[in-house]
């Protein structure tokens, strides 16, 4: 559970968030359901989150990589739903204005996919409709839906912060030193 909040000993509510928490409010942004899938550290995840999904999933086959979590999520998901938005945990810095766009183009065209544009490849947060699902439930490993995606040629949107997210312990650092930034900006034009 990475806090995204300074070290510093004066802490505040928001200082003690972290990653997860961070992707639970961005999922909310798109929907009022929201599921987290986990792992290998479900039961202390769970438990150390500030923010609390709609969901807990556990993930047994979480060793087979990112096609058993998309395809626990899709499992999870009742009959009525037209499509799911897919989210990842390390993207602290999503324009949140953008990321409700993005909500909003997927409910105006539930048949589409749409993902973000990395350039040259679409990607997370993506929007999965209906009958993207078999394909994806065929994936096998450490696979995401990225690929598919671009295969039936989803629609790109532009999310900025897309590429700021934490893979390593110097990009954890560096996007806490942004947040940290971004926060004490806010709260000077707040004054």
């Amino acid at each position: 559970m990475l806090p995204l909040g300074s070290s510093g000993a004066s802490r505040n509510h928001t200082d003690n968030r972290t990653l997860l928490d961070s992707a639970i409010a961005q999922g909310r942004v798109l929907s009022p359901d929201v599921r987290v899938l986990c792992g290998a550290w479900y039961p202390l995840i769970r438990f150390r989150g500030r923010r609390q999904p709609s969901a807990w999933l556990r993930v047994p086959e979480w060793y087979e990589g990112l096609s058993a979590s998309l395809q626990a999520g899709l499992r999870s998901v009742g009959p009525q739903a037209r499509g799911v938005f897919v989210l990842v945990a390390d993207q602290p810095l999503l324009d949140l204005n953008a990321l409700a766009a993005f909500g909003e183009a997927a409910r105006c065209f539930p048949d589409q996919p749409i993902a973000a544009d990395y350039g040259d490849r679409p990607g997370v947060p993506a929007y999965l409709p209906r009958w993207l699902w078999p394909l994806v439930m065929d994936l096998e490993g450490d696979r995401g839906a990225g690929g598919l995606l671009a295969e039936v040629q989803a629609t790109r949107v532009v999310i900025p912060g897309v590429h700021e997210d934490v893979d390593t312990p110097g990009d954890w650092l560096s996007v806490r030193a942004l947040l940290s930034q971004t926060d004490r900006k806010a709260r000077q034009s707040r004054r």
